[in-house]
């Protein structure tokens, strides 16, 4: 591959596909095709057709996917299943007509076993039940990893798959109803910040010096904590005789699962060196299908609540609500095999949160 080589990337305006423009572009790349929607469904097989028959490019990379947390997996599972399995199938079964010259697809770390052994190797795919909540996603990739898989055992063609971990960043989804739990927590401790700021400034308590950190900045910027039960009844008081009632953020579960997290641009970066340096035959003679992309890290949920509730700079409650589905207790990737190849992540969580609450402030 060099940097004239024709390269689509299907799915370009996601989180993964904008972040796959920008290292591409970065690093020279000049003969990039790209589609918006309204110019491509890719679920309609005959203009995916056309569209390979006409613009013949060399190399695809298939970021283009349906995809949503536990709420919209649980809610939109038929669409779920047919858009990602019309979407996949359509652009894998056209590059193999079309001669491309390697196709790289994007997968979910939910494609494996619910209770599988941690962390995750690649050869634990279809060796157990799948995760109830986001099955018919976690099977619409299966189904695309085969493919791929497939394509090269009958065809010879050079295509193949990769497993991210959950990924985050800038052009994520904030939307709190289909996003995943990163993005989800960072918009909800930022409403809440901005609801803590409008009380502060109704507020009104003679005494500054007695609120709590977060309600009060501008009488006193030291932070004061440890206050007396009498201080803090007062300000109950107030709070109570001014009819409002102090924010808290509301998260899913337990908050005792593990997760691991990925910064899209460390994606992207994996996917250059991927199309760059690994062919199909490297994946499949080591009897897999596939290879994980991750950090090798993880943690709790409350622990990256924790984390981000410190980044936006909250100073409220933190509310467990577990009456809502955990999901998988623990999903870390095994990530040697790449890690073998030589690629690993660069950018750590605390710093991927930053950046992705800055392009937050800057595009919410």
């Amino acid at each position: 591959m060099n940097k004239s080589s024709k390269l689509y990337i299907a799915g370009h305006t996601g989180m993964v596909g904008s972040a796959l423009m920008r290292k591409f572009r970065a690093e020279g790349f000049t003969n990039i095709v790209t589609r918006k929607f309204e110019e491509l469904d890719l679920r309609n097989q005959q203009a995916v057709t056309q569209f390979f028959q006409t613009e013949k490019p060399e190399f695809v990379i298939i970021a283009a996917a349906k995809v949503g947390g536990i709420l919209a997996n649980n809610t939109y599972r038929a669409e779920f299943l047919y858009d990602n399995l019309m979407i996949q199938s359509n652009i894998i079964h056209a590059s193999s007509s079309s001669g491309v010259e390697k196709l790289i697809f994007l997968g979910s770390s939910c494609i494996y076993p619910r209770d599988c052994p941690q962390p995750i190797k690649e050869e634990y795919l279809l060796t157990g039940h799948l995760e109830q909540t986001n099955e018919p996603y976690a099977i619409a990739k299966i189904a695309g990893i085969k493919l791929c898989e497939n394509y090269y055992r009958q065809y010879g063609c050079n295509f193949y798959s990769v497993m991210p971990t959950n990924l985050y960043g800038p052009n994520d989804n904030f939307d709190l109803e289909t996003s995943h739990v990163l993005p989800a927590l960072i918009r909800k401790f930022h409403e809440a910040k901005s609801q803590l700021k409008i009380i502060n400034e109704k507020l009104e308590i003679s005494n500054q010096s007695s609120l709590p950190s977060g309600l009060s900045s501008k009488a006193n910027g030291t932070k004061k904590e440890g206050l007396t039960k009498e201080r803090n009844q007062s300000i109950k008081q107030s709070i109570n005789k001014a009819n409002v009632s102090l924010p808290t953020v509301t998260v899913w579960g337990s908050g005792t699962p593990r997760r691991e997290f990925l910064y899209v641009d460390d994606l992207a970066d994996a996917l250059l060196f991927l199309l760059s340096e690994v062919e199909a035959r490297d994946i499949y003679e080591q009897g897999i299908t596939h290879l994980n992309i991750g950090t090798g890290v993880d943690l709790t949920i409350k622990e990256l609540a924790e984390m981000i509730k410190e980044i936006v700079g909250f100073k409220g409650e933190i509310v467990y609500d577990t009456s809502k589905p955990d999901g998988t207790s623990r999903k870390l990737l095994d990530v040697s095999r790449i890690n073998r190849l030589g690629w690993r992540s660069k950018i750590d969580l605390e710093e991927g949160i930053k950046k992705t609450y800055e392009w937050f402030l800057k595009h919410q």
